[in-house]
């Protein structure tokens, strides 16, 4: 996952499990949320409330990767490309665009009449500021950068392309790199890359109501009268993105059973995670439905920070994997149901098209007196090894209680450093040594949808210049196999790279794989529309 950002810091009655805080009994918080709802407003709107994951943080897409960010800008901003649920990429807000027979140039025209939500139009030079911006930090936006990407206006609507060479991921990185390209105001997108921007104008089917933003709270979004959708049919990002509800109201929960409660009393219509272990008591009530809007699940994992000893030693990587027994991290995290998991080492992903597990064997059962062994041999000597642990992340609570205990099965010293996710998430971009506020592991995970692409699966990017993600992998054999993948067209000749890349991702060790889960969201029986998206999106949902 892109992260997820936590509503508060963590406390003890929100990690208590559900035997000791009761799931329906008369919860405070949900009589506030009661009277907080006025019934006029509902029979004047179509309004849906929906309790998500975990708090937003910062609202800038650009240089935040954190999921609820993304959900956020999906809302709010358009894209000039959109893939469907097969993969393929279609124009959103290109009307068409041509490539040149060298295959270096490509010019794009947008359509006619595109607004941004202050009224203005959407013009060719928003855009250009929005490509620059966004190539700036991400993965699939450098690459053009670094083939020498040229942008000019033709005219009002149109726009060049050009490369110093062929690239045949032009239009699929331009619809979705590593992170989607939304489409700014020229001002927002002037702003540094760096620094997060401070309105948010988009073009999308939704306006942010920054008058009604309460941080931790609440964020409002209203539909934009003005927005024009496709013609062709929705299907996943690409097609007509229709808002069918009047308002959308994204509530902050951050105590799993009052979000539970207040769903069972109709006071929400949808909770996006919710706990595993209490999908049965859900289904028992004919109001509610489970849905599974993710197909391709999310791949755990551990994140190594290779600057600093001893993971910066491919035998301290080495030794984690030979500790891991996935089915003790699924267990733990997701529950004994295996229906809602199974053990993945696919570093490209389970069940995506580029799946292998090839070079995985010496790993496929845990291997104690192996891992101490490596741990020994890449030079430890007791040092601790500070374990960022999100405590108000029920999940990757989880999974770094595990590997704490571990790695003190395999003789390692541990510094369990119990925070929110909001700070794993800034720690975790320190580069400094460990006992100086920096980090040697921390857990998180990825959508299938961003591991089977090259661009989009950072987590096993390596640029040796530390521009790569948080544990700045350096290996350039995997980045000249990326880039080697990238450039090939050909879907048989890619798998076959695609297993290069996973036996070298086996040696080197960009994470550690825990296991593919699949998180359903709990909605309304009244609630229709959604789409198979690796995030949630909120166009051609309807509240019936």
């Amino acid at each position: 996952m892109t992260g997820w950002t936590p509503a508060r810091p963590p406390t003890r009655e929100t990690v208590l499990p559900f035997s000791k805080i009761g799931l329906f009994g008369p919860l405070a918080a949900v009589a506030a949320l009661s009277l907080a709802f006025a019934a006029s407003d509902a029979a004047a709107q179509k309004v849906l409330r929906y309790v998500p994951h975990a708090n937003i943080g910062t609202l800038d897409p650009v240089n935040n990767l954190s999921s609820m960010t993304h959900q956020h800008a999906w809302r709010v901003y358009d894209s000039l490309f959109g893939d469907d649920t097969a993969g393929v990429t279609h124009p959103q807000m290109v009307e068409s665009y041509t490539m040149s027979a060298d295959g270096k140039v490509y010019t794009i025209k947008l359509r006619p009449g595109l607004k941004f939500h202050d009224g203005t139009p959407v013009r060719v030079v928003d855009v250009v500021k929005s490509i620059e911006r966004w190539s700036k930090m991400d993965a699939g936006g450098k690459r053009l950068v670094g083939l020498g990407m040229t942008l000019a206006a033709v005219d009002d609507r149109s726009f060049t392309l050009t490369l110093r060479e062929p690239f045949g991921s032009t239009i699929p990185v331009l619809g979705y790199g590593n992170t989607a390209l939304y489409i700014m105001r020229e001002k927002e997108a002037s702003v540094d890359a760096a620094t997060p921007i401070t309105e948010v104008v988009g073009s999308g089917p939704f306006v942010f109501k920054k008058d009604e933003f309460s941080p931790g709270n609440k964020v409002v979004y209203e539909k934009f009268k003005d927005y024009v959708p496709r013609s062709e049919a929705v299907s996943g990002l690409a097609g007509a993105r229709i808002a069918k509800v009047d308002r959308i109201e994204m509530i902050f929960m951050p105590d799993a059973a009052t979000a539970v409660a207040a769903l069972d009393k109709g006071e929400i219509d949808m909770y996006e995670s919710p706990p595993l272990d209490l999908l049965p008591v859900l289904r028992r009530n004919p109001n509610i439905k489970i849905v599974v809007y993710n197909k391709g699940g999310m791949l755990s994992m551990i994140k190594p920070n290779f600057l600093h000893p001893p993971f910066n030693h491919p035998k301290a990587r080495q030794a984690l994997m030979h500790m891991v027994d996935q089915s003790d991290y699924m267990s733990a995290a997701i529950g004994s149901d295996p229906a809602n998991w199974t053990t993945c080492w696919a570093v490209m992903g389970c069940g995506t098209p580029m799946m292998s597990e090839a070079g995985s064997e010496p790993y496929s059962k845990p291997d104690i007196a192996k891992a101490k062994q490596l741990l020994l041999e890449s030079g430890y000597k007791g040092e601790k090894i500070v374990v960022l642990i999100a405590m108000d992340l029920h999940l990757l609570r989880s999974l770094a209680q595990v590997t704490a205990q571990k790695l003190r099965d395999i003789g390692a010293n541990v510094e369990e450093v119990a925070v929110d996710w909001a700070v794993v998430l800034q720690r975790g971009n320190k580069k400094d040594p460990p006992e100086q506020g920096g980090w040697h592991l921390f857990h998180t995970g990825f959508t299938g949808k961003q591991l089977t692409n090259a661009i989009s699966n950072f987590p096993i990017g390596s640029p040796c210049d530390q521009s790569g993600y948080r544990g700045w992998t350096c290996d350039q054999k995997m980045e000249d196999l990326l880039s080697e993948w990238l450039k090939e067209p050909d879907l048989a000749k890619r798998k076959a790279i695609g297993e290069r890349i996973q036996r070298q991702a086996m040696e080197m060790v960009q994470f550690v794989p825990l296991g593919q889960f699949f998180q359903p969201m709990a909605t309304r029986a009244n609630i229709t529309g959604f789409q198979e998206t690796f995030l949630p999106v909120f166009w051609n949902v309807e509240k019936n």
